[in-house]
């Protein structure tokens, strides 16, 4: 299935999403930054860093931005709030904000591709208040009361 995004691009410098390959789930995300310019994440530093264009996510998609895997298991260097949503209704500028969760830092230069923006469909909810839920096993267990195995 093919959904249309259209793109604006807001600076000239900026990398336009792009499939690396034909079975790539997620367009690559490139740094748009200016002329000479790099940044470097120190161990523990969060950023936000410039995509230079604008999309529009069509009416029941997002874009979830995703980190890059050679990333973060080579340097540490992931999507602190992954996966990071871009609502359809969103017009500003994208950008990517990434934390260095490894021990040296890491410099990012402008085209770097950075991170991975993937379309899903939503699906929205319709709540309805009620007096008590219904019963299950595991009731109010929560964070870890499954077990391990």
């Amino acid at each position: 299935m093919t959904i249309p995004i259209r793109v604006k691009r807001l600076n000239p410098r900026a990398i336009l999403p792009a499939y690396q390959s034909d079975g790539a789930a997620g367009l690559d995300l490139a740094a748009c930054l200016p002329q000479g310019e790099t940044v470097t994440l120190a161990p523990g530093d969060i950023r936000l860093l410039p995509l230079g264009f604008a999309v529009a996510i069509p009416q029941g998609y997002e874009g979830q931005v995703r980190p890059r895997s050679g990333l973060a298991t080579r340097h540490g260097v992931t999507v602190p709030n992954a996966p990071g949503t871009v609502d359809c209704d969103y017009r500003g500028e994208m950008k990517v904000a990434l934390i260095n969760l490894g021990r040296e830092p890491f410099t990012i230069e402008h085209g770097a591709r950075i991170a991975q923006l993937v379309i899903a469909p939503v699906a929205r909810a319709a709540l309805t208040e009620v007096e008590a839920l219904d019963q299950t096993l595991r009731g109010e267990g929560g964070f870890g009361s499954t077990g391990l195995a």
